[in-house]
């Protein structure tokens, strides 16, 4: 009766099978060039990011520390002036005013943006698919149109003489607003601002912050129901630590872009709104880098704006990092 011999298994130790000569074969393990593998495949964005972005911020901060105007633009050497630009702007009257002028439009605008797009991602969620797709097709025309555009289109609405707003409240209310000019007045400039601005921005809130509530499980919010918790209980105990970190991202990124925003500043300007009294930080340092033509003190505020942001955001995020721990 013939039987049969199974192979050995390999002892304690052994690297596996020898090799026809007899050697032991070496264990594959992950080498050298497998733990650098990550880091290599990240060079290339690293360099397209280091040539667009690093490269001008490099040349701004180098602008900054220098008397550079419309000569130096022709080729006139730049001369070195220091801290001189700096303390310049530091000193300005203008500068704060403007400073404070842009951070407390920025803090209206962020919290009312973030209200509303809440309010929206909330309401998509109750919402039926029909409906819900009907919603989100509105909300990205509204996020799709340049915002040029919809200054314009807005500029329109609060016009003067042919203005919707004005016709239906002397119509429809019996208000005297014949004739009314909405941009005149740095209040009433600032809140056609504010809507166009917040116009713009509360779809990006709805979509991020809808995006987080499907991650919200059902299971939870059926028992603080059933716990008896209201729904602004189950809003702010259960929903918000749920999208805290996205809440702040979101907060983060709404303040860095309402802080340095332009183009609907400058559209409304031109529309016939009063430069000297509406001035925001975006509109200020591009009236004095292009408009006066001293791109070396243009680029300090643009240096202290960054920093002031940079600051911002570290606050933030430390503050995010905090609460995970």
């Amino acid at each position: 009766m013939s039987t049969v011999t199974r192979p050995e298994a390999p002892a304690a130790g052994d690297t596996g099978p020898a090799r026809p000569d007899g050697s032991p074969r070496a264990k594959r393990t992950g080498g050298r060039g497998a733990r650098l593998t990550p880091y290599a495949l990240l060079v290339p964005s690293l360099v397209i990011l280091v040539a667009v972005i690093g490269w001008p911020l490099l040349q701004l901060v180098i602008m900054s520390f220098q008397e550079f105007g419309r000569a130096q633009v022709f080729g006139a050497p730049p001369e070195f002036v220091g801290l001189g630009n700096y303390l310049g702007v530091l000193g300005d009257p203008e500068f704060w005013q403007v400073l404070g002028r842009s951070v407390l439009f920025a803090a209206a605008c962020v919290v009312i943006t973030l209200v509303l797009g809440v309010l929206v991602a909330l309401l998509m969620r109750k919402l039926a698919a029909g409906w819900r797709l009907l919603v989100s097709i509105g909300l990205l025309l509204a996020w799709a149109m340049p915002p040029l555009s919809a200054t314009i289109v807005w500029g329109w609405i609060f016009d003067s003489q042919y203005g919707v707003l004005n016709y239906a409240l002397s119509e429809w209310f019996g208000l005297d607003f014949r004739g009314h000019s909405w941009l005149l007045e740095p209040l009433s400039f600032f809140f056609v601002a504010g809507i166009v601005i917040v116009w713009g921005a509360i779809p990006f809130v709805a979509f991020t912050v809808f995006a987080g509530l499907t991650q919200v499980p059902e299971e939870v919010l059926e028992a603080a129901q059933l716990d008896g918790a209201g729904p602004f209980k189950r809003f702010f105990l259960v929903i918000v630590p749920y999208l805290r970190s996205i809440l702040i991202v979101v907060t983060i990124l709404q303040i860095i872009w309402d802080l340095r925003v332009f183009t609907q500043i400058y559209a409304l300007q031109a529309l016939g709104g009063l430069a000297e009294q509406t001035n925001t930080l975006g509109v200020y340092i591009y009236r004095v880098s292009l408009g006066t033509g001293d791109f070396g003190v243009g680029g300090a505020i643009s240096v202290i704006v960054v920093l002031f942001l940079v600051a911002i955001s570290l606050y933030y995020v430390r503050q995010s990092l905090k609460e995970d721990r």
